[in-house]
């Protein structure tokens, strides 16, 4: 009797084995991001991103726009682009693009886009055209091998060498991870349906990254705004936008007349330093100079392209300096900027409030430059048009190895 019920238990071990390993196979683990490397160029203090794209996968260097609708590719001088292929005037393909110049039309024959140099503001027409392109996915368990998140259709425009003016030595074009249904982050969204339609940035003076669909840092510390979007007619404009209620400095609100109307500031990869409209500009230097008299900072001599500049002996420790205080949605929500953040060091003990004067009609008000962005988190979530962000010094406490950063 007691053999036969070891034998019944045995039976049962053996078919819950049996489904749960049927169970793992049917739902594998899943990546959890897909990575780019991206690294400051020390010239142009552009971020360049190295993607892998055409028939061979060899890397190439482009600069991140954040804000741009697609990626565009000197395919010219670029040998390894030789296999992509046109997309046609009428196609499917075609009106997926963002306002293609042609629109259906029997001629050209072959779909047109506007690829733009947004450093240099040169735009031409250009091709619109598919190829593989490739990154690397971030495993899930550390020290596992890694694997190529591939798209062998991916599009993007094609632009002649002449728009390759004014971006850092080495990059073949740009990378647009803009809101539009071609860029970057909703392409590899659309090919990887596991994946979020969101992408994570990491921008640093040295050694950077961009995650597509999540990221290996905890996010639970992550402070949240809505993304906002401007209206040009009735096509969405290109840019991420956030809404700013007021400017602190040192806890001392700036005076600003805007009769409780918030400023729409533009997030920007290829802004170096935040610009402000010059009525903020000089409401913001006039608070800051008064905190740092208040902190014994001594003055010297402005360095260009700056206008604020203090001595070593006032500043001491970089980040011991007024705090700034970007609010958001309520006092509850802000974006604060430390020393490292704000202070740029030139060396021979000389260290410039990294801010500048944008002029008096600025197309934005405020646009938040790559150097106060440097060692955040930056969460831009399409989905849901939110973004998240939060320093690094924070989220890497309970996060993951850095191995894969």
């Amino acid at each position: 009797m007691a053999s036969s019920s070891s034998s019944l238990q045995f039976l049962l071990f053996l078919t819950l084995l049996s489904l749960t390993s049927s169970s793992f196979s049917q739902n594998p683990i899943l990546p959890k991001a897909a990575i780019l490397p991206v690294k400051k160029d020390p010239t142009t203090l552009q971020y360049i991103a190295t993607v892998f794209m055409g028939g061979t996968l060899a890397a190439v260097e482009l600069v991140v726009d954040i804000n741009g609708g697609f990626v565009w590719v000197d395919c010219e001088s670029n040998p390894t682009l030789r296999s992509h292929e046109p997309i046609k005037s009428c196609s499917l393909k075609c009106s997926m693009a963002k306002n293609p110049v042609n629109g259906c039309r029997s001629a050209p024959k072959t779909c047109l886009l506007h690829p733009e140099n947004t450093v240099s503001r040169m735009s031409v027409s250009g091709d619109l055209n598919e190829d593989r392109v490739a990154m690397e996915f971030w495993e899930r368990s550390i020290g596992s091998p890694r694997s190529l998140a591939k798209i062998e259709n991916f599009l993007f425009s094609c632009a002649p060498n002449l728009l390759m003016k004014g971006l850092a030595s080495g990059a073949k074009g740009m990378l647009g991870l803009g809101n539009s249904r071609i860029s970057f982050p909703s392409q590899f969204s659309t090919e990887f349906g596991f994946f979020r339609r969101k992408f994570s940035l990491r921008l640093s003076s040295s050694k950077g990254s961009i995650f597509f669909g999540g990221s290996p840092y905890d996010e639970s510390s992550m402070v949240y705004t809505p993304l906002t979007f401007l209206k040009n007619g009735f096509f969405l404009q290109d840019g991420y936008y956030i809404n700013v209620g007021s400017i602190k400095v040192s806890g001392k609100k700036l005076s600003l007349q805007r009769k409780g109307l918030p400023f729409k500031t533009k997030l920007s990869t290829l802004v170096p330093y935040t610009t402000m409209q010059s009525g903020v500009y000089r409401a913001f230097v006039e608070a800051y100079l008064d905190a740092a008299s208040a902190m014994n900072m001594t003055r010297v001599s402005a360095v260009a392209p700056f206008e604020v500049c203090f001595g070593s002996k006032g500043v001491g420790n970089i980040p011991d300096v007024p705090i700034i205080d970007i609010v958001l949605q309520s006092e509850m929500v802000r974006w604060r900027v430390h020393g490292r953040n704000s202070m740029v060091d030139f060396g021979g003990g000389v260290f410039c409030l990294g801010f500048l004067d944008g002029g008096l009609s600025p197309r934005d008000a405020i646009v938040l430059g790559g150097y106060q962005m440097e060692d955040y988190l930056l969460e831009f979530n399409l989905a849901n048009s939110m973004l998240g962000f939060s320093s690094l010094v924070t989220v890497e406490k309970n996060s993951l190895s850095g191995e894969f950063v």
